[in-house]
């Protein structure tokens, strides 16, 4: 029996692709047009991931959305090609989710800050907070230092995003400041510009900072997806490449690990104020005489 997901047949021939392209191609289409208005996501993720290396050729790869749902399963809600920098690519993935029913806004957005995802999610969804992935800033910080100064600021980097509370990091970011700017300017700007919304996740459940602070969720499915496409024989159509890739995300994504700490999340759809990862306690007023 063949195997339609790809997971048993690492080395696909081109004649077997061929094969299971149409059936991919008519799930795909069916997901694509899937109803999403009993849907909601409380957290989302945003990257632009390319498949193949000629797909960098022509600045196209595929805008993909994941998101939480208020039980803590992560699933994937958008998948289509596009300009990872072009707000307009991801104000049609925008639009299409929300025209087929997904009409409550997330409550925080995890990406990179140079998607043109964040112009066209304040178009679309306006309420949503903004969480700039710690993973590439570091990587856009390192890339404006000699090679021989990245591994000690990696670990600066890394005082900032791992510190217990919103105050500590905010002064560890003064410290990484004073520490670099005469040198190393361009990298302390990369930091300073985006800092509001490197910081946001200090304003939800603790539990829930690993998630929030990278786009990892991302990033982990396509390292396991890339690895099965390059030892597929030949060279993918893009098309064929787009259907490959989607099955497998969609086969993957049955065994993805739920969120930690599950019981916070319908905390946060009711609104209730985290301070530093904590529940903020309102206690009533005292009006006895």
């Amino acid at each position: 029996m063949v195997a339609h997901t790809a997971y048993d047949a690492p080395n696909l021939s081109p004649a077997v692709i061929s094969r299971l392209t149409a059936e991919w191609h008519g799930e795909y289409e069916r997901w694509q047009k899937r109803d999403l208005s009993a849907r909601r996501y409380v957290y989302v993720w945003a990257d632009g991931v390319f498949l193949q290396a000629r797909m960098e050729d022509h600045g196209e790869c595929m805008l993909v959305l994941i998101g939480a749902t208020p039980e803590g399963k992560k699933e994937l809600i958008g998948f289509q090609v596009g300009v990872r920098e072009s707000s307009e690519s991801w104000r049609e993935l925008l639009i299409d989710v929300k025209q087929r029913g997904l009409q409550i806004a997330p409550e925080i957005a995890v990406g990179d800050g140079a998607l043109g995802f964040w112009k066209a999610l304040d178009e679309i969804f306006p309420g949503t907070r903004h969480q700039r992935c710690w993973v590439h800033k570091t990587v856009n910080a390192l890339d404006k230092v000699p090679l021989s100064v990245q591994a000690t600021m990696k670990k600066d980097l890394r005082e900032v995003y791992w510190a217990p509370s919103r105050a500590s990091a905010e002064v560890a970011i003064d410290v990484f400041a004073e520490k670099y700017r005469a040198k190393y300017g361009r990298a302390v700007e990369c930091l300073a510009k985006d800092r509001d919304a490197l910081l946001a996740f200090y304003d939800f459940p603790a539990e829930h900072w690993d998630h929030l602070r990278t786009t990892n969720p991302i990033e982990s499915v396509f390292a396991t997806v890339r690895h099965r496409t390059v030892r597929t024989k030949g060279s993918l159509s893009s098309t064929t490449a787009r259907l490959m890739v989607f099955k497998l995300v969609i086969t993957a994504s049955k065994t993805w690990r739920r969120l930690k700490g599950t019981n916070q999340l319908p905390k946060v759809i009711a609104g209730v104020r985290f301070n530093d990862g904590i529940e903020v306690i309102h206690m009533p007023a005292n009006h006895a005489a």
